[in-house]
This record gives structure tokens, sequence and C-alpha cells, in this order.
């Protein structure tokens, strides 16, 4: 894993919002359902991702700084040496600016990059298996031993209602299973839930995370405007002449709305803090439906006040 800050493109001073800024940006650019042919984009944004959770955590964050851990969050060896790090070098570091994790590896890679005592020495154990290097966390001659496995990037559609109350969605992973999921509250289009342990399984570490991104799915009923609503609602032509109360939809179930006699169909009746988290409001479109078929007596009005009562509607 590279250096968190290196991956957003932040500098170590970085703000928190900074930060948030930075990893949108990159969630945006290499989300796997913006970028179907591309296969690195699935590393990418699985990498992003790693990289904000480390820096957004205020306490992992503070302990990377100090060398505490590493980029994947593991605890970095302690330096030894005069009984431990000497002055003004990083945390885990002797008195010649390396760490004993440093000064180890170096050593057992023979100081140039070979095994001690040549090519494939020591990289088999006394039973012929790879031998075990703790400080690497892999076997000599051989390829990673530890770690989590990968994390895993699905998506939920989820409705402006499911939104609206904070529901539990049920989320298929990829290997079929079906787990149910509790929204956040006020989930933002594109937000991610982690949840932990659903990922890839490792056979020598913990599996890794399910990353789970939320869109929201068009609504038959609901138009989202940021966090206002908007909804069309059918009248007749005598419910809109002579007004009526008629039920409307919301986000939290239906409502009575009186329509004014006359009401007048250009503007938008609002419902104030009907809309998305109560943040916003609902907007109700009144369309006016004339009745199937056609109808004489509706007709012959509608000639009437076309020749006697006219009026305009447009310039």
């Amino acid at each position: 894993m590279r250096d968190p800050y290196t991956v957003l493109g932040v500098s170590r001073s970085a703000s928190d919002k900074d930060i948030k800024s930075a990893y949108r940006k990159l969630a945006k650019q290499y989300h796997p359902d913006q970028n179907p042919d591309d296969p690195t984009a699935h590393g990418k944004f699985a990498e992003a991702t790693h990289a904000y959770d480390l820096l957004n955590d205020k306490a992992k964050r503070g302990q990377f700084d100090r060398g505490e851990i590493d980029a994947e969050g593991n605890p970095r060896f302690a330096g030894f040496g005069n009984g431990g790090a000497s002055r003004g070098a990083r945390p885990g570091a002797g008195a010649g600016g390396f760490s004993a994790e440093d000064i180890l590896k170096e050593f057992m890679s023979g100081f140039g990059g070979q095994p001690r005592g040549g090519p494939g020495a020591g990289a088999r154990g006394p039973a012929g298996g790879a031998q075990w290097d703790p400080f690497t966390g892999t076997a000599a001659g051989g390829g990673p031993r530890s770690g989590k496995g990968d994390d895993i990037v699905v998506t939920v559609a989820i409705s402006l209602e499911d939104a609206h109350k904070g529901a539990s969605v049920p989320v298929r992973m990829p290997s079929g299973k079906v787990l149910s999921v509790k929204l956040p509250d006020k989930v933002e289009e594109g937000q991610q839930i982690r949840l932990k342990g659903q990922g890839a399984p490792s056979p020598f570490g913990e599996p890794g995370d399910a990353l789970v991104t939320v869109r929201f799915e068009k609504s038959k009923s609901f138009r989202k405007d940021g966090n206002d609503v908007r909804t069309d609602v059918p009248v007749t032509l005598y419910e809109a002449v002579l007004g009526a109360k008629v039920r409307v939809p919301t986000l939290d179930g239906s409502v009575e709305l009186t329509l004014p006699p006359g009401v007048d169909t250009a503007k938008a009746l609002r419902l104030k803090g009907k809309g998305l988290y109560g943040d916003g409001d609902l907007y109700v479109n009144i369309r006016v439906v004339l009745p199937p078929g056609g109808d004489a007596d509706l007709e012959a009005l509608a000639r009437f006040m076309r020749d006697q009562k006219p009026y305009k509607v447009r310039d």
C-alpha cells in the first residue's frame, strides 16, 4: 500500500475537508460502475478508499504520522539498540536512522538484494518449505503470507422513501449472499457503506471489507431536486374549477391537500418540510385530466367559453 497522502494527492497538513474532497474526486473518477472497461479501476478505487479510511480516522492518522503504523494500518516494530530509538530518529529507528525492521530486512537480503549466501540460500527451511520472515510478512522466495483479503465493491439501488426513513435494505454480494444493511442517516448519492469482514477471504489473515455504494433508483412518484422533492397529482376538471380535497403522496405517506377553487395549475403547491430528510420541501404539480372519450356537454361549454368568454394563457 502506498503512502495514503500520496494516494489521495494531499499534503500531510491537509484538513479533514481537503481529504474528504480529494477522496470524493478519486472515488468518482475510478468507481467501477463508471469504468466498466478499465480493469485497473477497481484497484485504484479500493486503494483510494483504504487511504481515506485511514486518514479519516483521527486516531489512525495520528499513529501513521508518528510512524506507529504503516499504510496498511499494521503496527510497526519498535526500534532496538541503546535501549530504543535515538533522539531525532523516526519511531522505531536506531542511532543510524534505521529501524529494526529496516536493519533485519537488509540483513536477511544480504545487503545486496539477494538472500545471504547467494541465490536460493536460506529460501527453504529445514523441512524444505518456505522460510517465514516475520518482518516482511512473506516467505523467503515466496509471496505474501499474511494480510487482509481484497475489498469488494457492490452497488445498491435504494428508493427515496427508504433513504428518507434510514431503512434497512437487502444487498446481494457477489457470492450470492444477501445482507440486510442499515442505511445511515441522510445518506447521499454515491456514499459508501463499509461492511467489515464481508469482502474477499484471505488464507493468511482476516477477510477484506465490502464497500457498498449507494445510488437512488428512479421513482414512479417523486423527482429529487436537491433535498426538495417534486410530485404530480392528477385532478378532474371540476376539482380544479370548484376546489377539492385530494390525497397527495409524500415520503412519509399520503396526506390530504386542499385545492382552492380555480387553482392555478401553472404554479406548484408547496408542502413545507415534506422533502427529503425534512430538510427540503415537497412541491405538488396539479395536472388537470379531461374525461376519457370526449364529452358533448363539455365540448359545448368549451365552445361557449371560446366564443363568449375567451381568456389568454400565453403571450
